[in-house]
């Protein structure tokens, strides 16, 4: 029992990799109204995907917490009770494959970061756990292949351009390394649903320095939003086996979703991740703060509107509206979104989310574009600090490197970046 309410007892349905505040503000919120508005009847199963997780502390509230909403809209305090359980593969990684034998098990959602979908060498079959999410995810899908069940319907929430169709390569990878077999590469090509999705909700996790007057302890207690938008690239009979249409949420279930993600991407991530580091050098907390703070403000504009917006083929209006409405969401007074949170993985994020916009900006128009090239050298400058929270090797290499072997850095990248650098040195 927690907060006074019995736990309701609903058969697992979803294996979920990630127990932080986003996936429990987004997919898992989403899960419990579908629970209480449709007949679905289904709960959670989460895999902690990383060593250092929370699901000892979720497990000590047995798995449930509450979800409060803030806007001009009000203020909405919800009961998220979704979760049957924890599976941490380093502490029982013979529970973790146990799911595997589970036949209701249908979906599996994740969220391990942009990070998080990417193949690491070395990883065996054998290992208890592997290292990396995919690699995770194959031995679960051998085991199952084994046991002659169906295959899974995966819905990732990572931030990375085709994540569905990216796990899958990943995995298929691992397949072919590990010698799993042709009829095994079948199964996961034939009996598995690889759905490419943009989940879109600031969501603020825990109000530090807050009493939002529950009348109860939770340690758990997560805060975002209302907008919320899931857009989802599959096919709509397998997808919604979870009925998502009947219900109000704001889920788009699609044949192509590009249009939704480069606008989501570029606009509403970039400009985050465009400003974080700059903010945290300048000691400002929380995202409201830096629309508070004139300079902020008027940099993080600058960024979307004169040099992210510029690259995108979009109609101008919507590109415009949309940006507006970003802005405004930054600045809804009930968000405590703190920059410290979002400053995760910061180089992985620049890559996906701000480094295209750059590149495009030069490719266009000839010239460079002087705010994205800022923020690239606050970037840097926030990694000679002891800020970050990142990869160990990723923080080792970007404290000791020098500008110039930074950008030459194909392997963080994705190219080499060595014909920025006079550029980006005249911000350092």
């Amino acid at each position: 029992m927690f907060a006074g309410k019995e736990k309701t007892i609903r058969p697992e349905r979803v294996i979920q990799f990630g127990e932080g505040g986003f996936l429990r503000g987004f997919c898992d919120w989403m899960l419990q109204i579908i629970n209480e508005e449709t007949d679905w009847n289904g709960s959670v199963t989460v895999v902690q995907p990383i060593e250092n997780g929370m699901c000892e502390m979720l497990e000590a509230q047995d798995c449930m917490y509450t979800h409060v909403i803030r806007g001009v809209e009000g203020v909405d305090t919800k009961l998220i009770d979704v979760i049957s359980r924890c599976v941490n593969p380093y502490a029982d990684y013979d529970a973790y494959l146990a799911l595997a034998e589970n036949p209701d098990f249908r979906f599996v959602i994740s969220n391990t970061t942009e990070a998080g979908i990417s193949y690491n060498e070395g990883d065996k079959l054998t290992d208890r756990p592997q290292k990396s999410f995919p690699a995770k995810v194959t031995a679960l899908l051998k085991k199952r292949f084994d046991l002659k069940l169906p295959g899974f319907i995966f819905l990732p929430c990572e931030l990375i351009e085709k994540n569905g169709t990216t796990l899958k390569e990943i995995i298929l990878r691992y397949a072919d390394e590990w010698n799993l077999g042709d009829e095994f590469k079948a199964f996961v090509e034939k009996e598995n649903v690889f759905c490419n999705t943009l989940v879109d909700r600031i969501n603020t996790g825990f109000p530090k320095g807050e009493d939002l007057g529950l009348g109860y302890e939770d340690n758990m207690l997560n805060t975002s939003e209302y907008f919320h938008l899931w857009v989802i690239e599959g096919p709509s009979d397998k997808v919604l086996e979870i009925p998502f249409d009947k219900t109000n949420l704001n889920v788009i279930v699609t044949d192509d979703m590009t249009m939704y993600r480069t606008r989501k991407v570029r606009i509403l991530n970039g400009a985050h991740t465009a400003m974080i580091p700059y903010a945290l050098l300048k000691g400002v907390e929380t995202v409201g703060d830096c629309m508070a703070d004139e300079t902020m403000s008027t940099f993080d504009k600058a960024c979307v509107y004169d040099e992210i917006i510029p690259t995108l083929d979009l109609p101008k209006e919507e590109l415009l509206s949309y940006a507006d409405s970003v802005f405004e969401r930054f600045a809804n007074p009930y968000i405590r979104h703190f920059c410290s949170s979002i400053s995760l993985n910061s180089v992985s994020k620049f890559k996906v989310r701000v480094l295209p916009s750059l590149l495009e900006y030069i490719k266009r128009y000839g010239k460079m574009p002087e705010k994205l090239l800022f923020s690239f050298a606050r970037l840097i400058e926030f990694y000679k600090t002891d800020m970050p929270n990142d990869d160990k090797d990723v923080m080792e290499f970007m404290k000791k490197a020098t500008v110039a072997e930074i950008l030459k850095n194909d392997k963080l990248w994705g190219e080499d970046l060595s014909f920025l650098c006079g550029e980006v040195e005249k911000y350092i």
